[in-house]
């Protein structure tokens, strides 16, 4: 019993300390076997277990749906990014203009959930690569950021899976992203501070010098506004 303690009060530490045991999300090798159906079928119950143990009274009219609402919301919306057949589609087009500076794609609107704790990560993504022949259109990365975001994340993972992808898409190393968001982890229960954020960065190729770097975080510091 002393050392099932010990071990449960290790991972409780190591969760808010945000360890991860690497870049690929971390998915047993049966992950996709069972349906979406089936999946929502067994969490609705799990859920109304949990909420029974609560002691919810399951009968209330706000309540009685809860259950089913929630495994719809895991599979469907928040974690939906899990599954590789929701990747998006993100096609590729030629520089035919022959645009060589860097692109910047900034302020995009990050919601994603902590896997920890099972709570929201709201914030902004950042991005920007540099052609080596190949554009992408602007909205796919966003696309890629939402996906990769829907599952349970700590945000460093989640900062890296987004810069591989899309140096895998358009197949060059001179890709960067900065994420800033707020982990309600932090804001809504241990510590509960509500002003802090999280910043993490994945710099590849060209990116990993000084001059490059500064550029990207000079071009997402101005403010625009519309």
């Amino acid at each position: 019993m002393k050392i099932d303690n010990a071990l449960e009060k290790h991972f409780e530490d190591l969760g808010d300390d945000h360890a991860s045991a690497g870049e690929n999300t971390p998915l047993r090798k049966d992950a996709f076997v069972l349906s979406d159906e089936e999946k929502i079928a067994l969490i609705k119950n799990n859920v109304t277990e949990i909420m029974l143990t609560l002691g919810l009274d399951l009968e209330d009219d706000s309540l009685k749906g809860t259950p089913n609402r929630v495994a719809k919301m895991f599979v469907t919306e928040i974690f939906s990014g899990l599954h590789p057949d929701r990747k998006p589609k993100s096609s590729t087009f030629d520089n035919k203009y022959k645009y060589g500076e860097m692109l910047v794609e900034k302020n995009i609107t990050l919601y994603s959930t902590c896997e920890h704790h099972l709570l929201p990560i709201v914030g902004k993504a950042h991005i920007a690569y540099i052609s080596n022949g190949s554009v992408v259109g602007l909205s796919k990365m966003n696309r890629i950021v939402d996906y990769y975001a829907k599952r349970p994340q700590v945000q460093e993972r989640l900062n890296i899976q987004v810069v591989r992808e899309l140096q895998r898409v358009l197949g060059t190393e001179d890709v960067a992203c900065v994420m800033d968001a707020k982990h309600l982890c932090v804001n809504s229960r241990g510590i509960r501070d509500i002003e802090s954020s999280t910043i993490t960065a994945e710099y590849g190729g060209r990116f990993k010098e000084e001059a490059v770097r500064r550029e990207f975080l000079d071009y997402i510091n101005i403010d625009t506004k519309f």
